[in-house]
Formats: structure tokens, sequence, C-alpha cells
């Protein structure tokens, strides 16, 4: 039986910041935010095996990306060196709300 190597914190550190990394590259082609600015992405857990949970919402939940956002999250996060099986969970609880925005997507929206 192979022993499986524990992640360290530093290792888990860099690959949090690589995941966010390649999360601001996944966009709502509606709104000029990536969606981790936009307060999309409600979580991003790393198992001692790299693989990735996320938990994600949209902006509403008729979102006419909502059958392929989370595809396009997946694949992004898998392109990530080091990234083990991602999952992505979608979930409208908390429902998403403009106070979820980071000041950079504020800024970038006008919405100061």
């Amino acid at each position: 039986m192979t022993k499986v190597k524990t992640i360290t914190k530093k290792e888990k550190d860099a690959l949090t910041k690589n995941i966010v990394s390649a999360l601001k590259n996944v966009y709502d082609p509606e709104i000029p935010v990536d969606i981790y600015e936009l307060g999309l992405i409600y979580g991003v857990e790393i198992s001692d095996l790299r693989e990735v949970a996320i938990d994600m919402t949209l902006t509403t939940v008729g979102c006419p990306v909502a059958e392929i956002m989370p595809q396009w999250v997946e694949e992004s996060v898998r392109d990530v060196p080091g990234v083990g099986n991602v999952t992505v969970n979608m979930t409208f609880d908390p429902p998403w709300d403009p106070s979820r925005m980071s000041d950079e997507a504020r800024l970038a929206l006008n919405m100061f």
C-alpha cells in the first residue's frame, strides 16, 4: 500500500494562490470582471491528496451560463500544476449580492 504524503502548509498556500490565479481567468460573459473578484467563489478546499473542492454561485439562478460555468471553473483549476481531482459545487445559499464583490470589481464596474 502506498503511503500518501500529507501536503504541507507551504505547499497548500502555494497551491491555493495558483488556484485563485486560475479562477481569476474565468469570466461571466455578461460582466467584464472575473468570477473571483465578483465574489462568486464561496470556498476552496484542498485535501491532503491535492483534490480540490470549490463552492461557487452565480449572480442569478437563471444565469444563461449556469450549465457551463462550473465546467469552465473545473477545467481552469484542473490545469493548475499539482492539482488532483476537482469538484465544483453549485450553491445559491446564501444568494449572491453585490456586497460580495471586491473593491477591484466595484472599481471596474463603476460601482463606488
